[in-house]
């Protein structure tokens, strides 16, 4: 199966901007805080709009929500991107949110920032799906100010093995009560596919190591 346009821009995009090879075993290191320019947020927040957009049709997928909710400070230019793209691209009308890292005590106070989440349906945007630390932080930050988080929506699922030896995005998928409730933009093996189809065989290899060794097989 061919990767979407979106997807592919967003993989050529990152793997401009890659940095070296993390601390960790990795032979890749995602880093979102590299996506930031003015042509980059178009490209990563009209690709959060359309797999927001498509999973809202799947089933089993996303229900409906009331706000994006962007953890900071990563999360927070792609909160408001996205939901300025599902208005103008997709008809579809959500408030956007994020948190402060310290709560304010004047002015509006309080601990987020944007669209009220009290009582409302929340989807978490994310960028990296490894042990799901990141993610699972905010969840609760969600609860607390009394909203419901239905899904969340991640820019790469590294497919890798969670904390209690299933993948990530299934042990995330659990805590939000269902299957489809996590959409990726791209996968671990679409990065593989690509740098397949582009003659990089030397990252493809090296990739599919790390991927044999660490991958979560549940996930392929």
């Amino acid at each position: 199966m061919s990767l979407e346009q979106y997807q592919t821009e967003l993989i050529e995009h990152a793997m401009a901007l890659t940095a070296p090879p993390s601390i960790s075993t990795s032979p890749y290191f995602f880093n979102a805080g590299l996506l930031a320019s003015g042509p980059v947020l178009d490209t990563v927040c009209s690709a959060y709009a359309a797999t927001i957009a498509t999973a809202l049709k799947s089933a089993p997928g996303l229900p409906e929500f009331d706000v994006l909710f962007g953890p900071a400070y990563k999360g927070i230019p792609f909160a408001a991107g996205t939901a300025l793209l599902l208005h103008r691209d997709h008809q579809i009308d959500v408030g956007f949110a994020y948190d402060r890292k310290e709560a304010k005590d004047h002015g509006e106070g309080g601990v987020t920032v944007g669209s009220p989440i009290k009582g409302k349906r929340v989807v978490i945007l994310d960028d990296v799906a490894t042990a799901g630390t990141a993610i699972r932080g905010a969840i609760e930050t969600v609860k607390r100010e009394g909203g419901e988080v239905v899904g969340a929506v991640l820019m790469l699922d590294r497919q890798e093995v969670g904390k209690e030896g299933k993948s990530s995005i299934a042990e995330v998928e659990e805590l939000l009560g269902g299957k489809g409730r996590v959409p990726t933009i791209i996968k671990m093996k679409d990065l593989m596919r690509w740098l397949q189809e582009h003659g990089r065989t030397e990252e493809l290899a090296k990739m599919q190591e790390y991927w044999e060794q660490y991958g979560a097989k549940d996930h392929a």
